[in-house]
């Protein structure tokens, strides 16, 4: 019999429960194949089963079409064929948008699976339910919701966040990395032009092209050298103004801490906007050293010195949340440890050496590591500061300081080459996840976890 209930509800949902006596289980799983149902035949596909045979719509097309169906019908058409007609001229009235297309077809895949794997409980539920009257258990439909909100509290909890997750972060990503397999770029703009699967072909490009692997493999370099340097500056710089800080010769640490944490407490991009202005050619710093009898140093318009201006800059920003991260952790350690050194003999060096440096370290590697993804992505810093110049005629729609990041920017918002600025971000997102986890599972925190 619990097979019988199971087949029943894997056709009809809920009456597998109906036949359990579970009558508002049955009627809430019964509510969502309705709704499923009517969404389906109410947004077209009741409107094109039962127009005549041979109708054509206004745009003199057939009207016995899949784009006339019902919305999931449509989405998953439009996502596999990314439309059939361009729109030639603004008299056009039946076209086909090949990235609303694409999106649509996302929302509807991501609905159907979350429909799926209700459909999927709706079964599961009906078998186990009859399996346990079977046995003699007796069950009552409102005594086992009642359970199961208890038993699966935390699931249900998170699920509303799983499913904004899924909707505004996920499906954003997955556009993005579904992108890469089609030819939309500045040359393929819907709806006047459809966009077409391409498969491979763009990571081809990138590869086989020297213009674009020359661009690339130059990028990734910068970006992973300034990235470790960026992060490990500012590292540096605020555990020094930490230690000074937490010394007992300081007096007045309160004081000199909120002074130092000014740099942080100031809007990022306003700080960069007022350093750029500093170090223009023409700027106030420049116009010093050439009243002091130097020349001026071009801070942007020499690679090199771009490159030292960015580090400068970001060691200003970085510093006070490392210093303010390290004086909280400096508190935490055990005094004992310290006496205990200096009954054996340690100085302040050996001191800082083997306890104070050893713990800091520990007790900060998965900030560190989260502080090195920040900075392969620190669009702001140098989209700001240099924009990505000096430029280099040897790279494609790219400067001498841009970060694969802007780099992106670029390729997306001005050359309008979406394929290619996509397969960057996949790029990003695979280095990035790999390295991330790799070095998140051998930090002693997430070993303890």
């Amino acid at each position: 019999m619990k097979f019988v209930t199971a087949i029943m509800s894997a056709i009809v949902w809920g009456s597998g429960q109906v036949l359990n006596k579970q009558w508002l289980k049955g009627l809430a799983f019964f509510a969502v194949q309705v709704t499923f149902i009517c969404v389906e035949l109410f947004t077209g596909t009741l409107r094109a089963l039962t127009v005549p045979e041979g109708a054509m719509d206004i745009g003199g097309n057939p009207f016995l079409h899949f784009r006339n169906f019902g919305f999931f019908t449509r989405s998953l058409w439009g996502i596999i064929t990314l439309g059939e007609i361009p729109r030639e001229s603004s008299a056009t009235l039946i076209f086909d948008h090949s990235t609303m297309l694409l999106i649509s077809g996302l929302i509807a895949i991501a609905i159907l699976f979350v429909l799926f794997l209700v459909y999927i409980l709706n079964i599961r539920d009906a078998y186990k339910t009859r399996k346990k009257i079977e046995e003699g258990e007796r069950v009552s439909s409102i005594n086992s919701i009642r359970l199961g909100l208890e038993s699966n509290f935390e699931y249900i909890s998170i699920t509303p966040g799983l499913l904004l997750i899924l909707f505004v972060s996920l499906l954003p990503i997955i556009f993005s990395f579904i992108v890469v397999f089609t030819n939309y770029n500045t040359n393929t703009i819907p709806p006047r032009n459809l966009v077409e699967w391409v498969g491979f072909q763009t990571f081809i490009d990138i590869v086989k092209l020297p213009i674009w692997s020359h661009t690339f493999v130059y990028l990734f370099v910068w970006t992973t050298i300034w990235a470790f340097t960026a992060t490990f500056t500012a590292y540096t710089f605020g555990m020094i103004q930490a230690v000074i800080i937490s010394s007992p010769l300081v007096r007045f640490k309160k004081i000199f801490r909120s002074i130092y944490i000014l740099p942080w407490a100031i809007p990022g991009f306003v700080s960069v906007l007022t350093w750029r202005s500093a170090l223009h050619p023409q700027g106030p710093i420049n116009r010093f050293l050439v009243d002091l009898g130097f020349e001026a140093i071009p801070f942007l318009t020499d690679v090199n010195w771009a490159r030292t201006a960015l580090i400068l800059v970001n060691i200003w920003l970085g510093f006070p949340y490392f210093m303010s991260l390290i004086s909280g952790v400096m508190s935490t350690i055990d005094t004992d440890m310290y006496e205990a050194a200096q009954i054996d003999g340690a100085n302040s060096p050996q001191i800082f050496r083997h306890i104070t440096f050893p713990y800091l370290l520990a007790a900060t590697a998965p900030q560190l590591i989260f502080s090195v993804t920040f900075n392969f992505n620190n669009f702001g810093l140098v989209f700001f500061l240099t924009g990505g110049g000096p430029g280099d005629p040897s790279l494609q729609f790219a400067g001498a300081t841009d970060l694969l990041i802007t780099w992106i920017y670029k390729l997306t918002l001005e050359q309008r080459m979406y394929n290619y600025a996509a397969a960057m971000s996949v790029f990003i997102f695979v280095i990035l996840a790999t390295v991330s986890a790799i070095n998140l599972r051998r930090t002693r925190v997430f070993k303890e976890d």
